[in-house]
């Protein structure tokens, strides 16, 4: 797809239509004292839009370059002719191009004081309103918000707070639940440990004991030497490199299973369909004969099919396990002030070694990277927690291969907060294009998804005051 720039409203083959310039949005919409403003980037495509007041279908951006989550959200686009809709991809601030500060933005805690997700919903707020000031036709238009993940969370928390901007949202694998005491901190790392376990024989007990080989072999310098070159890593492992190694292995497995997508994917590393069960066939090992040495080998062969599908990486890079896409150090210091998601494991429900969630280490963690500490609970405060029944025209979308949806609304709440699980689906599987490997589950997803907002149009074309 050809998209809109920056700051100007355009359609698909990149023509301006009519002279909008993106606002100027304020850095800090919840004070006076700063009263800088900075330019916001957002895409447009209206080539299938009704200009007389045909719905708007708004990605509220997360935590990385607006064009990349714009690129993998095909459903949007797959919808768009039917609903007549513009298609609109608001990035957020602190990421992408959207820098409050500019190239100062990430200078020290000062200027990422205004990195919160209050301040980017009001972003989101601001924009569609001026949206619909500005563009011819746009005045009735009714707006939908659409994310998924943190984007998700965005857009359902867009419908609890501005529900005079937003007439409904669909949040795809959106864990507004994995916050302190509303679920169990281990679920997460469950869901991981049983999308191998069930993805071929033996896989998550060899992944469990494999940390245990890493300790055996790595006790001698030989050791760590064989397995820096049985991993083709780019650095030696040197002894104090170990828990790095193993996390890096660990947050390998969890993003398998975020992306085990049905066909070839491309999104957070290029990878073949199913990729779970290809990294499975080379940890098929009997546990009981198996060798320290087999078992790494075969882990490494497994570490391989993520991150060297296609055959082009000379070495691996432990310090990097996901596209560059994303924002890392913003959206470190999201969860070191209100994004705070405990997960722990136990090395027994799953295939992890034992790690219990302890608050005031990772508190400390972050007062010593960005002299600030996170507020447990605010999230609670501010978005109601397990306590959403009183909000309407929300659909909460799960994948049951996600482990994200350990902290997901998978239950209707009511009426019109609705739940739609797709057991074969993983991370927002239902935001991406259509394709010819889709299971039937996701298919009838976002088939109900699509009459929702046809009911949510509908109902607010009737609530329209005349004049």
């Amino acid at each position: 797809q050809v998209l809109a720039r920056t700051n100007g409203h355009s359609n698909n083959n990149g023509q301006s239509n009519g002279n909008h310039r993106a606002p100027l949005i304020q850095i800090d919409h919840f004070g006076f004292l700063e009263d800088g403003t900075f330019k916001q980037r957002y895409l447009v495509n209206n080539e299938h839009w009704d200009q007389k007041g045909g719905p708007i279908l708004f990605y509220t951006g997360n935590e990385g370059d607006i064009t990349w989550f714009c690129n993998n959200t095909g459903f949007m686009w797959d919808v768009a002719e039917d609903l007549g809709a513009m298609l609109v991809f608001a990035e957020h601030r602190y990421y992408g191009e959207s820098l409050p500060f500019g190239q100062d933005s990430y200078s020290d805690t000062k200027h990422l004081n205004y990195l919160t997700s209050e301040q980017a919903l009001a972003d989101f707020a601001v924009l569609i309103r001026e949206l619909k000031r500005k563009v011819l036709g746009a005045q009735e238009s009714p707006v939908i918000a659409i994310g998924g993940s943190y984007g998700g969370m965005l857009s359902a928390w867009l419908r609890m707070k501005y529900p005079n901007v937003v007439v409904g949202a669909l949040a795809a694998s959106a864990p507004i639940w994995q916050f302190p005491d509303m679920v169990p901190c281990g679920d997460f790392y469950k869901i991981v440990t049983q999308d191998f376990a069930r993805s071929g024989l033996n896989c998550d007990v060899n992944i469990r004991r494999s940390w245990k080989a890493i300790d055996n072999i790595s006790a001698t310098d030989d050791g760590l030497q064989w397995l820096s070159g049985e991993f083709s890593l780019c650095s030696p492992l040197k002894k104090t490199d170990l828990d790095g190694f193993k996390a890096w292995l660990q947050e390998t497995w969890v993003n398998l299973a975020m992306v085990d997508y049905p066909y070839e994917a491309n999104f957070l590393q290029p990878l073949p369909r199913w990729p779970i069960q290809v990294v499975c066939k080379h940890l098929s090992f009997d546990p009981s004969s198996v060798s320290d040495y087999q078992l790494l080998g075969g882990i490494s062969e497994a570490a391989r099919v993520y991150y060297n599908y296609t055959g082009n990486c000379p070495c691996l890079n432990t310090s990097s396990t996901a596209t560059g896409n994303l924002g890392f150090i913003g959206w470190y210091y999201q969860a070191c002030t209100e994004m705070v998601m405990p997960l722990c494991t136990d090395g027994v429900q799953d295939m992890f070694e034992p790690q219990d969630w302890n608050f005031q280490a990772f508190s400390d963690e972050c007062n010593s990277l960005f002299g600030v500490r996170p507020r447990a609970d605010w999230a609670a405060t501010v978005y109601g927690g397990l306590d959403i029944a009183s909000h309407s025209n929300i659909i909460f979308s799960n994948g049951g291969l996600d482990p994200w949806s350990s902290g997901g609304v998978t239950r209707n709440i009511s009426d019109s907060v609705v739940a739609i699980v797709i057991p074969d689906g993983a991370h927002h599987l239902d935001l991406r294009y259509n394709n010819e490997y889709d299971p039937h589950t996701v298919l009838s997803a976002r088939i109900q998804e699509v009459e929702y907002f046809k009911l949510w149009i509908t109902q607010a074309r009737k609530l329209q005051i005349p004049g």
